[in-house]
């Protein structure tokens, strides 16, 4: 089975194995709980997991592993940084699971791995350029240009999600009050972190109403007419068109997939395509914003084709 590649998607809450074979065929996956805030705990979970597919699959003792993770390392140190799970940041993470899994380790941002699966068989699949955007738990991005997902010079390619959210001071002399800064875990302030991941609409949400709500049900409640939880939808929707503009404007890419759970909001599709063309410099704007194909098997085949 050499044409096999081995995948490992490491979130903020699973980690996921798969067998990847072709473009896009899962022949194996497992998952498990990500032990939280625990750096030996993640490295014996990957290595675990590992063993198993090897195993069940019969590869070759010397086959690579692709691993997704969030942040990426550094250039001048090979130390992680940038991670929303912050016990990898300062650890020297590649190197230590290739020690403990005595194979070969590639790694990227979870975001790029995202991308990069659905620009070979996925929403992107055949456009030149695709950008895809992951509003989840964070929000993170990545840059494909045929086929190949770039990271950039300082290894910080596409991550979007910590520039600062625009408008916010509009909005404030909207609703006639000052603005509040968020602060991120990043150490910056204001990043469209803190305003376009699904976390944030659930903030927002209880902030208006005192409700906790999650964000699935915060969009039921705006459909069956809430007018808090609408207007907490239509800011989001407002928020994510903002920020593809400024992506538009900047890359111009061929096509935009967005995954993560807020991707699943109708807002996405409904609303947000119409407005990014506010925010574009140009007379037109027919990029296409798809919904990724690929599912939450997106980040793990990516991870896999970085062999």
């Amino acid at each position: 089975m050499s044409a096999v590649r081995i995948g490992i998607d490491l979130g903020g809450t699973k980690i996921e194995a798969a067998a990847v074979r072709g473009e896009s065929e899962v022949l194996w996956r497992e998952r498990v709980a990500t032990p939280q805030g625990d750096y030996e705990g993640t490295v014996r979970a990957v290595v675990g997991l590992v063993a198993r597919l090897v195993s069940d699959c019969r590869l070759d003792a010397d086959a690579p592993v692709g691993i997704g993770a969030p942040g990426s390392a550094s250039p001048i140190t090979g130390l992680q940084r940038n991670s929303n799970s912050t016990c990898l940041n300062g650890m020297p993470f590649a190197l230590d699971l290739e020690v403990a899994l005595a194979r070969r380790v590639r790694m990227a941002n979870d975001a790029n791995c995202f991308a990069l699966a659905e620009a070979i068989a996925g929403a992107g699949a055949g456009a030149g350029v695709v950008f895809g955007v992951i509003l989840g738990t964070g929000v993170g991005g990545g840059v494909v240009i045929n086929r190949v997902a770039r990271d950039g010079r300082n290894a910080v390619g596409g991550e979007f999600g910590h520039g600062q959210q625009q408008g916010l001071g509009i909005e404030a002399l909207i609703a006639g009050r000052p603005h509040e800064p968020r602060q991120c875990y990043c150490g910056q302030i204001d990043c469209r972190e803190q305003y376009i991941a699904g976390p944030a609409v659930e903030r927002e949400f209880r902030a208006r109403t005192g409700r906790q709500l999650s964000l699935a049900d915060i969009e039921a409640a705006a459909l069956a007419g809430d007018s808090h939880a609408s207007a907490v939808i239509v800011r989001w929707a407002e928020r994510v068109a903002v920020s593809l503009g400024d992506v538009v404007n900047l890359l111009d890419p061929d096509c935009i997939v967005l995954g993560g759970g807020a991707s699943n909001l109708k807002a996405a599709t409904d609303i947000v395509p119409a407005r990014v063309a506010h925010y574009t410099f140009g007379d037109s704007f027919t990029t296409p914003i798809l919904r990724a194909q690929l599912g939450d098997s997106a980040g793990v085949v990516g991870a896999a084709w970085l062999w």
